[in-house]
This record gives structure tokens, C-alpha cells and sequence, in this order.
């Protein structure tokens, strides 16, 4: 594998003293920031692949789905509707939480600070 680094390199010095680079845009600035910093290595390309599907993690579509439905119970006029939606919010609070547990952030110093504040805004009744 070294030697394709090599020859990489090789074409980018020579790319370099020809010119090529010397117009391209953003040169001299510092890189955009990696919007995957906080992703851990493993799981970057999974993440990549699911957004540029337009896919969203299972968290964070329980999230949305916790909103959307607060949102639908306070439109809510039929009892008997607000009871179904009532018990979906339920569910999805309780997976919710049990998945926070099983990925060990309910352990994080983050997540004992702002875990009652997370819940109480995204679980608004």
C-alpha cells in the first residue's frame, strides 16, 4: 500500500509545481469542519451512507416521531383518538429511553446534566 501513497504523492508534487492548484477556490482557508466529528470512527460510513440516502439514525427518528406525535395530541379533540395517541407517545418514550440505556449514555456526564431537560422538551404533553 505504500506504494500507491508514494505515487500519490509523487503526482500531487508535480501537480503542485505545474500550477494546477494555484485558482482553486478556498485555497489558503482552513478545511470545512467534519460534521461527523462527534460519530464515533466505526460508525461515520453507516451514518454517511443512511444521510445520503435520506435515512435518519433510529434515534433520531424516535426523536421526530416523539414531536410529531406531542404535536398531534395537543391538536387532538376526540378522546378516543388522544387515548390511542397517548399510548403511542408512551411507546415511543419508553423505546426511547431503553435505547439510551443500551448505548450507555445515560451514564455520560452530558446525559445525567441534561437528560430531564432532553425528555421534558422532546415528550411535551
Amino acid at each position: 500500500m505504500n506504494w500507491i501513497v508514494s505515487i500519490a504523492e509523487q503526482k500531487i508534487r508535480e501537480a503542485e509545481k505545474s500550477g494546477l492548484f494555484d485558482g482553486i477556490s478556498g485555497k489558503g482557508k482552513p478545511l470545512p469542519t467534519d460534521e461527523l466529528a462527534g460519530v464515533p470512527e466505526e460508525l461515520r460510513l453507516s451514518y454517511k451512507l443512511l444521510k445520503n440516502a435520506g435515512a435518519l439514525p433510529e434515534e433520531l427518528q424516535i426523536r421526530k416521531d416523539l414531536v410529531t406525535l406531542s404535536d398531534l395530541l395537543g391538536a387532538c379533540r376526540e378522546p378516543e383518538a388522544a387515548e390511542k395517541l397517548k399510548k403511542e407517545l408512551n411507546e415511543k418514550r419508553l423505546r426511547y429511553r431503553l435505547m439510551m440505556n443500551e448505548r450507555g449514555w445515560s451514564h455520560s456526564d452530558a446525559y445525567e446534566q441534561y437528560a430531564d431537560a432532553v425528555c421534558a422538551k422532546l415528550t411535551q404533553d
